[in-house]
């Protein structure tokens, strides 16, 4: 008897103790708990169906003085509220309705700052809200993620260059890594993902990045990954070569000067029990800042071309192809042809240093007079030192050319001042009426939905890489929508039409070929969230497959609804999507062929008309074999899929 009163005792005082220390908040749908401890510092636990999947982690900031906002915590007052809304997304990328239902904890503490938290039924966020008089500099930030035991990471780990270990083009492999296996000198870009097999995952990232400098992940040398920052830049210099481009050659001792009285950026953690639940996550997105534009009428999501890939190596033409007047027009006949909006006029067109000195071979009005006569719009590349120096020029010219898209490339960095660039570019093209997509860049974290015009976002190692090396395999291709795409929409630059088995590929300049099936590149335009995809095969070889095209033109690019129908994590993945009254159902696989039974009961009853592409009998051996077939289907129907080693699957199905 003495001991049960002496474990009642023991538990009734942890009880007190949690309730003068820590503050819990679930899920809406309760599977996932979150305790908030602060005393001795603040720390955070989650918990998914009563298991422990994340061990208490640190939040901190320190000033430049060397004042960390743990010191000496004082709870001013705490608060928890629910909140059921709704998010009408102008330039869907998976679906146009997104619910946004969550349980948030306030914990505003005596010292001038206040912890948000949320918990939502796929994951959690905090950030840290500031309400300092003056300005304030930040030496760093302790963003730190403890995880049990003989946790497994899959990360895109990156060496640093120039002499800087924060300077990146944020296009790398993703690696499978014992968690604490890696050092503090081993650093990734997010979003990176914890847990393999049939573990809750949890994919970490951030959200609604401004004013301060984006999150790398690096290693403890434990089970633990702790947040890293660019230090501020206090000296760049410009480098010399094809692209010039803003390195630093001086980082300050702090990361971030900033106003007093803010919001800093979202740490995200997406929790998925089943890996089916993770390329459809839009938590990135929801917890984004709303659009800054009230007027999105002229945004105009689509498919583009682009020639950079193939060298604009045409052929059966009656002209000396390159960069000229002649071949872009051949580009816009054949955008008009297959159903693309616009044509891409990549890096060539122009001086890089310069984009008043133009190529000697193109004459801009007779291009923009031809493509406005054929109902095609024009987009151009640009360096992004050199847009920043002549932006408004540049701007104004563009739209005397009717550009209502560009693309700006090189940047390779996060640090503040490079985030304050990207939120003023597209400030700028939004004034004009341009949508912009950046390369050589960080990924979107949420920047899409504050600017609906940033359509698009590079930050990924896609199509151009066939021209060099053999990273872009069907491997890397089915890792992509558990990783890299849960921060946002990715430019892969599919459609390669020269296909090749893992033997047969050859990186060759020009001539390029992708490893896997045609169908695997098809899919990849309703796999990967993207409202505007980029076609980067030879058009040439498209005019002699027009069934093809046909197909491939007719796909939309933004999207009502996202169902992923099955999924495995650098496995493959079978992703349907809603556009109107149609669907679109499209499968990658890695190296290994697999056959799928196909359940259509999301379906609306009525009879479809389908159109599938799938790989052909032989496309083991020869990857540009494939199949189209038309027919009709009602839901009740199953359908059988087989994907060859690399392959995948294309099915449109049009309600009657």
């Amino acid at each position: 008897m003495k001991n049960l009163f002496s474990v009642l005792f023991f538990l009734l005082a942890c009880q007190s103790l949690l309730a003068a220390d820590s503050l819990a908040v679930n899920s809406p749908d309760k599977k996932i708990g979150v305790v908030v401890y602060n005393k001795n510092g603040l720390r955070y636990s989650i918990k998914y169906e009563g298991h422990l999947i994340l061990l208490p982690s640190n939040i901190d900031m320190q000033l430049v003085s060397g004042k960390k906002f743990s010191d000496n915590l004082h709870v001013a007052k705490k608060s928890i509220r629910s909140f059921n809304g709704k998010i009408i997304s102008p330039v869907p990328e998976k679906r146009k309705e997104i619910p946004d239902v969550y349980n948030e904890l306030s914990l505003q503490f005596k010292e001038p700052f206040t912890l948000l938290l949320r918990v939502y039924n796929d994951g959690i966020a905090y950030r840290i809200v500031t309400r300092f008089k003056d300005s304030i500099i930040i030496k760093n930030e302790t963003a730190e993620f403890v995880f049990p035991k003989n946790k497994k990471v899959l990360l895109a780990l990156f060496e640093p260059r120039d002499g800087d270990p924060f300077i990146t083009s944020f296009e790398e492999l993703y690696q499978l890594k014992q968690m604490d296996s890696l050092t503090e000198k081993s650093m990734a870009f997010s979003p990176v993902l914890v847990g393999e097999g049939d573990e809750v995952k949890i994919a970490i990232t951030e959200s609604d990045l401004d004013d301060y400098p984006g999150m790398f992940l690096k290693g403890t040398n434990r089970n633990a990954l702790l947040g890293t920052f660019a230090p501020y830049p206090l000296e760049e210099k410009m480098t010399t070569g094809e692209f010039p481009q803003a390195l630093v050659a001086k980082r300050a001792k702090y990361i971030a000067k900033t106003t007093g009285t803010r919001s800093f950026p979202w740490r995200v953690l997406m929790i998925a029990a089943n890996d089916r639940e993770l390329p459809s996550n839009d938590l990135v997105y929801r917890l984004a800042s709303p659009s800054k534009l009230n007027d999105v009428s002229w945004i105009h999501p689509g498919k583009c071309t682009d020639e950079w890939i193939i060298g604009i190596n045409l052929f059966n033409v009656p002209f000396k192809t390159g960069v000229n007047t002649a071949s872009y027009k051949y580009y816009i006949d054949f955008a008009k042809r297959f159903g693309f909006d616009r044509i891409m006029m990549d890096a060539g067109w122009s001086n890089y240093k310069n984009l008043f000195d133009i190529n000697p071979s193109i004459n801009m009005d007779t291009i923009a007079a031809y493509a406005k006569s054929k109902g095609i719009s024009i987009s151009m590349w640009t360096l992004c030192s050199t847009l920043d120096k002549q932006l408004d020029s540049a701007l104004a010219q563009f739209n005397k050319w009717g550009v209502d898209f560009i693309m700006t490339d090189f940047m390779d960095r996060d640090d503040q001042p490079m985030v304050n660039f990207y939120h003023r570019i597209a400030k700028a093209c939004a004034d004009h009426k341009i949508m912009i997509m950046y390369h050589g860049a960080f990924p979107p974290k949420g920047f899409n939905r504050t600017w609906p015009n940033a359509i698009t976002r590079e930050s990924v190692l896609g199509s151009e890489y066939n021209i060099w090396s053999d990273k872009p395999s069907p491997e890397h291709d089915v890792t992509l929508p558990f990783t890299r795409m849960l921060s946002g929409s990715l430019d892969y630059e599919p459609g390669i039409l020269d296909n090749a088995t893992k033997e047969q590929f050859r990186p060759i300049n020009q001539k390029v070929m992708s490893q896997g099936t045609r169908c695997h590149q098809l899919a990849m335009f309703v796999v990967y969230d993207s409202p505007m995809q980029i076609f980067s095969g030879n058009p040439s070889q498209g005019y002699m497959e027009p069934q093809f095209m046909e197909l491939l033109g007719s796909l939309p690019t933004t999207w009502d609804e996202t169902k992923i129908l099955d999924a495995k994590v650098s496995d493959y993945i079978i992703t349907a999507r809603k556009k109107g009254e149609d669907w679109y159902i499209a499968g990658m696989t890695d190296w290994t062929p697999r056959e799928f039974n196909l359940q259509l009961d999301f379906l609306d009853n009525g009879l479809y008309k389908a159109e599938q592409c799938t790989d052909g009998v032989n496309a083991g051996t020869y990857p540009s074999d494939y199949l189209i077939q038309t027919f009709n289907l009602e839901k009740t129907e199953p359908l059988t899929i087989r994907m060859a080693p690399g392959g995948g699957f294309l099915l449109k199905l049009v309600r009657n």
